[in-house]
C-alpha cells in the first residue's frame, strides 16, 4: 500500500450533516485507483457543521492490504475497523463510545447514502449479519486479510524449519547401528545370558538364551549303571553363574517358575558425532536387551522348548550443537496416520513429551570431539564424575561458562553437578579467569574446596566469609557448612558474637558434636542453628537488647524462640487490628442500623451483626477460619453481605458460629464454626432458617406499614 501517495489524494468531505439526534458520525466512501491498484477509501466525520471538510480517520482496504489513517496525529497505523468484536464491538474512531448496544451503535454510526453502502459491498463482499452495521463488512474483509497473511507467514515459517531439518538430516552421518548393539552388550549388558532350569527329581531340564538349545542333565547322583555315562551339571540354584552344557558359555540361573515368559533391561547411551566442520551431534539412543523363554504346554506341565535373547535400540533424538547458535534438538515420531516414522523439530506435548535423560556416553564420542568447539570440554573427565551424565547440558553449560571445563579438572564434581542443574548462582564474576575470582571465594580456600570436591555448602560458607570480609578456619568453615546457615542470618549474629562463639552455642544447644558421621546429629545441629538465629532476628525486630549475654544465650533455647515468637505475632496481631480499623470503618459506623435489622434472641442463641472490623479478625482468628480476609470486610463494609455473629445464650462473648448473610433477599451465603465445621449441623441449619424467615417476615410488615402511613 502506498500510503504517501493516498495522503496527496483530497479529502472526500462531507456534504451535509444529518439531523439525527443519535448520530455522532457519519461515514463517506470512494473508489480511487492508486498505483494502478483499486482502494476502497472510507472517511469517517464527526456530525457536526465544523468538522465537515477533515475526516477523524481515513481507511484504505485493498484486495491485499488496508491501513488506518488518524489525521489528528498523522500517522498510520494496523487497526481493524472494530475491536474486540465479538464482545461488542468498539470502532476506531469512536474513542470515548466505548461497547455500547447494537442499536444504540447502528444509529450513532451511518453512512452518508445508499450508494456508500453498495460501494462496500462490492469491494469487500456481503459479510456482515445486520445491514445497519455495515462496518462489519470492511472488518470481515480485513480480517481474512489478517488471516491470510497469518497463514502465508506460518507457511514461510514451516517451509525454513522444514529446509533446515532437512538439511540436518543430510549433513547428519550414518548411526553405526551394529557397533553400537555390540558395544552395548560388551560394556553395558557385560553380555549377560541366562540359564533356565526345572528340576524333577535327579534330572534338570535347561534352555540357553545363548544357544538356544534346552537339554536334559543330570544334578544328582542315580543307583541306576546308566546314570554315570550321562550329561552332568552342578546343582542348578538361582542367581549362580554356570557354563551351559550345550554351547559352554557362562549363563545366570534362573527358575523356569519365576519367569514370565519375557524379561529385559534398558538403558539410554549417546553417541557423539562430528557435525559440519566445528560441530557436534548427539544422538541419544534407547538400548533394550530382552531375554525371552518358549513355553508350551504339555499333558501334565509347561514345557520349556526354546529361549534366545536379542539387543535392540532405536535412536528418540538427536542433539546439534554448533557455535554461537542455540541448541537444536529433532525428535524422532511415529505417525499413527501412514504407519512411518519421521524426524520432526519440535517436541510432543503433555504427558507424551519426550525427555532426554541422563545417559552412558559411547567411547566413540570422545574421538569424534577432536577437531570441535568442544575439543577441550572436558567431558569424558566430567563422566568419570558420574556413572550417567547429559552431555548435552553438560555443553551448554560449557558454552555459557567456559571455566566449567578448569572446574571438572579440578575434580570440583558437586560445583560441576550444580552448575550443569543451571544452579548458576554459585557464580560471582562470569568473566573471571581464576577459580576463586569465578565462584567468588578467598583465593586460600581453593585446596580446601579441591578436597571436598567442590562441595557445594562448604563453597557457600566460603562465599560468606569472603563477603562478609572475615578471616575464618578451615575448621570454622566446616563446620558452619554443617548448619547450613545463609549469609543474612551469619552477618547478623556476628554482630554481637564472633564466629567461634556462635558456633560453640549452637554446638551445645543441639548436644551433638559437628564431626559426628550421624546424619541424625546433623538434622540437630541444623535446626538448632536455625532456631538460634531465629531467635535473635525476631528479638531483634522486637526491639530488645542483645549486648547482654543472658538474653543471648538463654538456658532454654526453645522456650525462649516460642516466647519471642508469640510476641511477634501479637505485635503483628496488633498491627493488622490497627490496619483494619482505619480500611473498614464503615462496620463500627453502620453497626447500631444493623443490629435494629438483624438482632435475635431467643432461649438458647443471640444473633448479631459484627461491631467492628476488629471484632470480625478476632472471630476469625479465635474460630480458626478465613472470616477475617479482606474480602469479607470489604463486603461487609460496603454492604454486599454482612458478618453476623452467632453466640449462645448463656454465653453471648464467646465466639461459637459465624454467618455470612446476603444484603437484599437475606439468603445464607456460608456459616461455619471452628476449623470450617458445622457444630449440630442439622439443629443449627434448622434454626438459621428460621431466623431467615424472620427476617423475611419483619420486612413484610415494615412494608405494610408504610403502604398504610402513604
Amino acid at each position: 500500500m502506498k500510503k504517501k501517495a493516498i495522503e496527496k489524494i483530497p479529502y472526500l468531505g462531507l456534504k451535509q450533516v444529518s439531523s439525527g439526534q443519535d448520530v455522532k458520525y457519519i461515514g463517506v466512501t470512494a473508489l480511487k485507483i492508486v498505483g494502478h491498484e483499486k482502494h476502497l477509501l472510507l472517511e469517517v466525520y464527526r456530525n457536526e457543521k465544523e468538522s465537515m471538510n477533515i475526516p477523524v480517520v481515513r481507511i484504505a482496504v485493498t484486495k491485499k492490504d488496508f491501513g488506518t489513517y488518524r489525521t489528528d496525529q498523522d500517522i498510520w497505523t494496523r487497526e481493524k475497523i472494530a475491536k474486540d468484536y465479538y464482545y461488542g464491538a468498539t470502532l476506531v474512531w469512536d474513542k470515548a463510545g466505548g461497547r455500547t448496544e447494537r442499536n444504540a451503535r447502528a444509529k450513532s454510526n451511518i453512512l452518508a447514502s445508499e450508494e456508500d453502502m453498495q460501494r462496500i459491498e462490492k469491494f469487500c463482499g456481503k459479510n456482515g449479519w445486520y445491514k445497519s452495521e455495515w462496518w462489519e463488512h470492511i472488518y470481515q474483509f480485513q480480517s481474512s486479510i489478517v488471516h491470510e497473511e497469518r497463514r502465508r507467514r506460518e507457511n514461510r515459517k514451516y517451509e525454513r524449519r522444514q529446509q533446515a531439518l532437512k538439511d540436518r538430516q543430510e549433513h547428519t552421518p550414518e548411526l553405526p547401528e551394529a557397533e553400537i548393539l555390540e558395544m552395548a552388550d560388551r560394556f553395558y549388558f557385560h553380555q549377560k545370558h541366562f540359564l533356565y532350569y526345572k528340576k524333577r527329581g535327579c534330572r534338570v531340564r535347561i534352555a540357553c538364551t545363548k544357544c538356544g538349545g534346552v537339554t536334559e542333565a543330570r544334578w544328582k547322583g542315580g543307583i541306576s549303571y546308566e546314570s554315570q555315562y550321562q550329561k552332568w551339571v552342578d546343582p542348578p540354584k538361582e542367581g549362580v553363574l554356570a557354563p551351559c552344557p550345550m554351547c559352554g558359555e557362562r549363563g545366570e540361573y534362573k527358575c523356569q517358575g519365576k519367569v514370565k515368559g519375557t524379561h529385559s533391561k534398558r538403558i539410554y547411551a549417546f553417541l557423539g558425532q562430528k557435525y559440519k566442520e566445528k560441530g557436534m551431534v548427539f544422538r541419544y539412543i534407547e538400548l533394550e536387551k530382552e531375554w525371552k523363554l518358549g513355553l508350551e504346554v504339555g499333558e501334565k506341565e509347561t514345557i520349556m522348548h526354546n529361549a534366545s535373547e536379542e539387543i535392540s535400540g532405536i535412536e528418540i533424538a538427536r542433539a546439534y550443537l554448533m557455535p554461537g547458535e542455540k541448541t537444536q534438538i529433532d525428535y524422532h515420531k511415529h505417525s499413527w496416520i501412514d504407519g512411518k516414522d519421521y524426524w520432526d523439530d519440535c517436541n510432543l506435548y503433555g504427558n507424551a513429551n519426550i525427555t532426554i535423560h541422563a545417559g552412558r556416553i559411547l567411547p566413540h564420542t570422545y574421538r569424534e570431539m577432536q577437531g570441535t568447539i568442544f575439543q577441550y570440554s572436558a567431558l569424558q573427565e566430567y563422566e568419570k564424575m558420574a556413572p550417567e551424565v547429559n552431555p548435552v547440558s553438560y555443553l551448554e553449560r560449557c558454552q555459557d561458562f567456559p571455566q566449567l571445563e578448569m572446574i571438572v579438572k579440578m575434580g570440583l564434581s558437586e560445583t560441576a553437578a550444580s552448575m550443569v542443574r543451571c544452579e548458576c548462582g554459585i557464580i560471582a564474576d562470569t568473566n573471571a579467569k581464576r577459580l576463586d575470582k569465578f565462584l567468588g571465594i578467598r583465593k586460600e580456600r581453593t585446596q580446601q574446596l579441591i578436597k571436598s570436591k567442590g562441595n557445594c555448602a562448604l563453597l557457600e560458607v566460603m562465599k560468606t566469609e569472603k563477603n562478609l570480609k572475615q578471616n575464618w578456619t578451615d575448621e570454622q568453615i566446616e563446620h558452619l557448612a554443617v548448619t547450613r546457615l545463609r549469609q543474612g542470618q551469619v552477618e547478623q549474629a556476628l554482630q554481637y558474637m564472633g564466629i567461634q562463639k556462635l558456633l560453640n552455642r549452637i554446638e551445645r544447644y543441639a548436644g551433638c558434636r559437628y564431626e559426628s558421621a550421624c546424619l541424625r546429629a546433623q538434622e540437630r545441629i541444623r535446626h538448632m542453628a536455625v532456631t538460634y538465629t531465629d531467635y535473635l532476628g525476631m528479638r531483634l525486630s522486637l526491639g530488645y537488647d542483645l549486648t547482654n549475654t543472658v538474653y543471648q544465650q538463654p538456658r532454654d533455647l526453645e522456650a525462649a524462640h516460642n516466647k519471642m515468637a508469640a510476641e511477634q505475632n501479637k505485635k503483628e496481631a496488633d498491627k493488622r487490628l490497627q490496619e483494619v480499623k482505619k480500611r473498614f470503618a464503615g462496620i463500627r459506623n453502620s453497626y447500631r442500623k444493623l443490629r435494629n435489622r438483624y438482632f435475635y434472641e431467643d432461649h438458647g442463641y443471640i444473633i448479631r451483626p459484627a461491631r467492628s472490623a476488629e471484632e470480625i479478625v478476632m472471630e476469625g482468628r479465635i474460630l480458626h477460619h478465613c472470616v477475617g480476609r479482606d474480602g469479607y470486610l470489604r463486603k461487609h463494609n460496603d454492604g454486599q453481605s454482612y458478618i453476623l455473629m452467632l453466640r449462645s445464650a448463656k454465653e453471648p462473648e464467646i465466639p461459637y458460629i459465624t454467618v455470612e448473610i446476603e444484603r437484599d433477599t437475606h439468603r445464607l451465603i456460608q456459616w461455619y464454626g471452628a476449623h470450617d465445621r458445622k457444630p449440630d449441623k442439622e439443629h443449627m441449619q434448622k434454626w438459621l432458617d428460621d431466623y431467615v424467615g424472620h427476617l423475611k417476615q419483619k420486612d413484610t410488615e415494615a412494608k405494610q406499614r408504610a403502604q398504610s402511613v402513604a
